[in-house]
């Protein structure tokens, strides 16, 4: 059972980093590049990921709901077929 678990688990991890790498790659790309090769984040971007951060899941708007949904959705096949008990 253990195997199953560290299977799932590097699964999942893989899942996340490939997440990650779409919200950084799509981030990047909504930033001014500077000279010296850093980013700048343009200011109306940050106050609204910093309200967004500060908002619980359930008070965001239903859009951004959806956004977050469709983020799970990168992994929910797999943790179904873990709760069904197939070989993930």
């Amino acid at each position: 059972m253990e195997d199953l678990y560290d299977r799932l688990y590097e699964k999942l991890a893989a899942i996340e980093h490939e997440r990650w790498s779409d919200w950084m790659r799509y981030q990047f790309t909504l930033c001014k590049e500077n000279k010296n090769g850093s980013l700048t984040i343009p200011l109306k971007l940050v106050e609204r990921w910093k309200a967004q951060i500060d908002t619980n899941y359930t008070d965001l708007s239903e859009r951004e709901k959806d956004s977050d949904r469709e983020q799970v959705d990168r992994y929910w096949n797999l943790i179904c077929a873990y709760v069904e008990g197939l070989d993930v």
